[in-house]
């Protein structure tokens, strides 16, 4: 496959990570989910998931800049400590096992949670603080594995954070500092030193920006109960999307 695509291709891509970046601008995760299947038309999976990296690191960095102060720390640092103890744990699975069959696993879990939460039947009570443990760690295990924790830890925040702002920048940090782990990765794997690939990444750069800031301004026009029925929605297309991949 050329490094050069042609002007439509680009065109494709840009307007693909806009409206990717509009949903991870108001969820704080999603990107892949919206981006990686078109993105597969055009580039090799092995350019695709560090392109993602670096643009999600970069939309992190810009919305935690704008917005940083709003995040809930005290979340923030009893996951963080547990993601990368999970990421560990994943790691360490991936190399030692066929982890395939929990894409599915963790498919039907997303799935069966998002239709419960939609349904209207969720009881009003939060996430005991204790339940970080479970999310922290099972996040960073699939954060490991797929790439795709996002939503495990989105599961987790929303039941314990009541306003729509704080959760969307808590969610933002937090997979800022998952993604911060994997480009570090690939720096030292020496994956950027292929300039078509940061070209290309600058080249996609201001789709990304428009995305996000449009997603920012959705969430803020938004109330708590539209953005959780928003986030439900990404959850439960996050969890069909898993099993699609299982079977393919």
């Amino acid at each position: 496959m050329s490094d050069l695509l042609p002007l439509s291709a680009y065109l494709v891509l840009a307007t693909t990570l806009l409206v990717a970046y509009v949903i991870f601008g108001m969820a704080g995760f999603g990107s892949a989910l919206i981006a990686s299947p078109v993105m597969a038309l055009y580039l090799p999976v092995a350019k695709i998931v560090p392109l993602l990296a670096l643009l999600d690191l970069c939309a992190a960095v810009v919305n935690v800049s704008r917005d940083g102060r709003s995040a809930a720390w005290p979340e923030l640092k009893r996951l963080v400590p547990l993601m990368v103890a999970g990421s560990l744990m994943g790691a360490t699975i991936l190399l030692t096992t066929r982890p395939d069959i929990l894409l599915l696993a963790l498919g039907i879990f997303v799935i069966a949670y998002a239709l419960y939460a939609l349904s209207g039947l969720k009881p009003d009570r939060q996430f005991p603080a204790a339940a970080s443990v479970p999310f922290g760690l099972v996040g960073g295990v699939f954060s490991a594995l797929f790439g795709s924790g996002g939503f495990i830890y989105a599961i987790y925040l929303s039941g314990r954070i009541e306003k729509k702002e704080t959760l969307r920048i808590t969610q933002t940090t937090l997979i800022g500092l998952s993604t911060l782990t994997r480009v570090v990765i690939f720096i030292l794997a020496g994956v950027y030193m292929d300039s078509s690939l940061l070209l290309l990444a600058l080249t996609l750069l201001p789709g990304m920006l428009m995305g996000i800031t449009l997603g920012r301004y959705f969430t803020l026009k938004m109330s708590r109960e539209q953005f959780l029925r928003i986030l439900n929605m990404i959850l439960l297309c996050s969890g069909v999307m898993l099993i699609v991949r299982y079977l393919s």
